[in-house]
């Protein structure tokens, strides 16, 4: 049984090793199979025999809309929960905001809100505890997603309330429902307002998208398609981040000496960001995929049509069956870092590049700015209330003396 509060991850990491590829967990009240094995999970997750459409493929669909607390991982009708040629064409539709050319365009953009928050941190008093999660690996990713999706400053913080609660596993099935419904009547009032003044955004496009026919006289996608590919992106866009930045001040504050290696040059900012990828998946676990056929797997399990399938990203980052004895260890010098921390196969996830440009700026430029930065003496790393985000409660930190100059490009 995966623990909802994310206390116990270390424990259930080494137990699914154990129990080997595949294993039989309970994720709160539904039986799925958590693969952890990083093989078997890259062959399933290219796999045409799992699916991502739970109303098709998943037999006991209807009733855990009603009744379990992740429904809305489920029932969603956007790419991430769609299969084959609806895969595809929800895909294709927002992939154009995430090519290279596009992501190298945000650099700037990145950048300036990254400053503007470490101005912020600099104004903070001498001695003074600062939560770097609240202040600075949180209001990031919003903020650049926002500015994606063309959303007024004014709702902003009010969507990271609700997107935290998107990935919380400790609500009960109505709070669970009332939160899901608050962020997508947001979602229809951003629509609302965009359709009446359209800007130079992404929520814009997909409307434009909406309401034009397709030859064959059908919408390129549907109204509630609309509403929740924004959903998508918000979620996806934002806490995968949050994590990432989080997960890798907290790698280099525990291993000074691989801070060292990275100011010597021995290192990049890239190495920092791939390296808390794979040691720490941003998603420990992601519901959820659902066997279209019988598959027979390794060891002699047999995942049944319609079974459920857990993605084990956190497990899988440090399984030693591709990392050795040493997947557990944080090292930016490891020859080789490849991960699954943003999927694989088909659903391999479009805002990585994103992701990762958001990591490497706001990480080289945090060191830059606060070279003495350190844990605060009484600092204790809680996880946060989940067993899907990988990331701490807070982050409570002394910053330091801050270096006045501006800082140059994080590369």
């Amino acid at each position: 049984m995966l623990d909802p509060t994310g206390h116990a991850r270390e424990a259930e990491t080494a137990e699914l090793f154990a129990r080997g590829p595949a294993a039989p967990v309970d994720i709160l009240g539904v039986r799925a199979w958590s693969v952890s094995d990083p093989v078997l999970l890259e062959e399933l997750l290219q796999d045409p025999r799992v699916s991502k459409d739970g109303r098709l493929h998943w037999p006991a669909f209807d009733e855990a809309v009603r009744t379990w607390p992740l429904a809305l991982w489920v029932s969603v009708r956007n790419m991430f929960n769609a299969h084959g040629a609806d895969h595809r064409r929800l895909r294709r539709l927002v992939s154009s905001a995430f090519t290279p050319r596009q992501v190298t365009a945000m650099t700037s953009r990145v950048e300036a809100l990254t400053d503007a928050l470490l101005e912020d941190l600099a104004e903070s008093a001498p001695g003074e505890v600062v939560d770097l999660r609240d202040r600075f690996a949180s209001p990031l990713p919003i903020r650049v997603v926002s500015q994606l999706l063309g959303l007024p400053y004014d709702v902003t913080e009010g969507f990271r309330d609700i997107v935290d609660k998107v990935f919380a596993t400790t609500l009960t099935p109505e709070e669970s429902a009332a939160n899901g419904a608050a962020f997508q009547a947001l979602l229809e009032e951003l629509i609302a307002d965009k359709r009446r003044v359209p800007g130079d955004d992404m929520t814009s496009l997909l409307i434009a998208a909406r309401d034009t026919e397709s030859d064959g006289g059908r919408a390129a996608l549907s109204e509630e398609e609309l509403r929740d590919t924004l959903l998508l992106i918000v979620t996806a866009g934002y806490e995968t981040t949050v994590n990432l930045i989080d997960n890798g001040i907290t790698n280099l504050l525990t291993h000074p000496d691989q801070l060292t290696l990275v100011r010597a040059g021995q290192a990049g900012w890239d190495d920092v960001v791939e390296e808390s990828l794979r040691r720490d998946a941003p998603l420990a676990h992601l519901p959820l995929r659902f066997a279209v056929e019988d598959i027979e797997l390794p060891g002699g399990v047999t995942v049944r049509q319609g079974d459920p399938i857990l993605g084990g990203y956190a497990a899988a980052g440090r399984h030693p069956a591709r990392y050795g004895d040493s997947g557990a260890a944080f090292d930016v010098t490891r020859p080789v870092k490849d991960h699954l921390a943003f999927g694989y196969g088909p659903h391999f996830c479009l805002g990585a590049p994103l992701a990762r440009l958001e990591g490497r700026i706001a990480l080289s430029r945090l060191f830059a700015r606060f070279p003495d930065l350190a844990f605060a003496p009484d600092a204790r790393l809680e996880p946060v209330d989940s067993l899907i985000s990988n990331g701490h409660r807070t982050l409570p930190v002394l910053l330091g003396e801050a270096v006045k100059r501006r800082v140059g490009r994080g590369r």
